[in-house]
């Protein structure tokens, strides 16, 4: 069908730009903050860590359905599903709780700057993030050998554009509630909580930075955690929507666009957010480019 093949190739091309922009910008980020020692802070080493973390995420998914969009062979194996089902959740809890050491860490800079450089010491963030990436490495492992310890009834087709937990459940023979059980544990422990934290700590933060007596204090406080605030909402936001909702509201359309939502198009805007709404990247961006354009002389 024509009409059909002409919305793969938009979808391929739209998918593939999203990648792209995501790719470069997290990289980007990346190395403009490895290449100037001004950004070595604890607020920056989260934010490496995230970009690192969103070219991960997104690289879990995204090539293999583009290679979907343009192939009629979309077939993957078992142990393919799985792989792809583990990164993926490994990945996206990893977030949850990463986005939630960095709301904490701007919670210490505003609510008690002079202790800031003692809480928030190298080896206490280097503990924060590994601590996410371990979190993440066992909430992975678990779901994914929990949902493929299930069988599975034929003709084994997802209904979905990469192998995540609802859809599959779907396609299991017998009784799956302890399963859609333990996704909402999950969600409610590595989703929830970590939001509700973030929420906690921009309480704290609001009203510190209202008790400030320089608008020029406040506009800067407000600013440091702006950005960070609008990546959290984007994420969690579709993230929520998609395992909290009752399941009597269940929709595969809609579940594909959250899914198309969190995993390309958030990753693709965070470096936009940051590099946009943050003055230091966007100076040491400057500097970057000026450097390229206006090589010096020898």
């Amino acid at each position: 069908d024509l009409g059909l093949v002409e919305l793969q190739a938009l979808l391929f091309a739209m998918v593939l730009s999203m990648y792209t922009v995501s790719l470069t910008g997290n990289v980007l980020i990346t190395a403009i903050i490895k290449a100037n020692p001004s950004l070595h802070t604890p607020m920056y080493f989260f934010l490496t860590n995230l970009s690192l973390l969103e070219i991960c995420y997104t690289t879990s998914i995204v090539p293999k359905m583009l290679v979907s969009l343009v192939s009629e062979n979309r077939r993957i194996s078992l142990w393919g599903c799985a792989t792809q089902m583990y990164f993926f959740t490994l990945f996206g809890i990893t977030e949850c709780c990463l986005l939630a050491a960095m709301a904490y860490d701007r919670y210490v800079a505003i609510c008690n700057p002079l202790r800031y450089t003692l809480v928030m010491r190298k080896g206490a963030c280097a503990q924060l993030a590994v601590t996410s990436w371990m979190v993440g490495m066992l909430v992975g492992l678990s779901q994914t050998s929990y949902v493929f310890s299930l069988t599975f009834c034929g003709p084994n087709k997802i209904n979905h554009f990469f192998c995540d937990i609802p859809p599959l459940l779907k396609l299991a023979c017998g009784d799956t509630s302890m399963n859609v059980l333990a996704v909402y544990l999950v969600a409610f422990l590595f989703i929830t909580s970590p939001f509700t934290l973030i929420l906690a700590s921009y309480l704290f933060i609001i009203a510190s930075v209202l008790r400030m007596p320089s608008a020029e204090g406040k506009r800067k406080a407000f600013s440091t955690c702006s950005s960070h605030l609008i990546v959290v909402l984007l994420f969690y936001g579709s993230g929520i929507i998609t395992y909290l909702r009752p399941k009597s509201s269940y929709s595969m359309e809609s579940d594909k666009l959250l899914a198309l939502f969190y995993t390309v198009v958030t990753s693709m805007l965070n470096p936009i957010v940051y590099s946009l709404r943050n003055k230091e990247v966007k100076e040491a961006l400057r500097r970057a480019l000026s450097g390229m354009t206006c090589p010096r002389k020898m």
